[in-house]
């Protein structure tokens, strides 16, 4: 029997979020703050929910980069 993902809850939360405000990111931020604080925790648990999370940041000025 496989393990939950411990960041499913988080993911499924954005998806609800995104979907009941069309998909504008800018009013989902606090779900996604909590889906990215999960990915860190459980960072090295196989985590298919976190895996686009842990390899992308928000830098300061709103611009995504790579942490490759």
């Amino acid at each position: 029997m496989s393990q939950k993902d411990p960041c499913q809850k988080q993911a499924c939360a954005i998806q609800k979020c995104l979907q009941a405000n069309k998909y504008t990111e800018s009013r989902c931020e606090e779900v996604i703050r909590a889906m990215r604080r999960c990915c860190e925790t459980h960072s090295g648990v196989d985590s298919v929910c976190c895996s686009g999370f842990s390899k992308e940041h928000k830098t300061p000025e709103g611009k995504n980069r790579s942490l490759l």
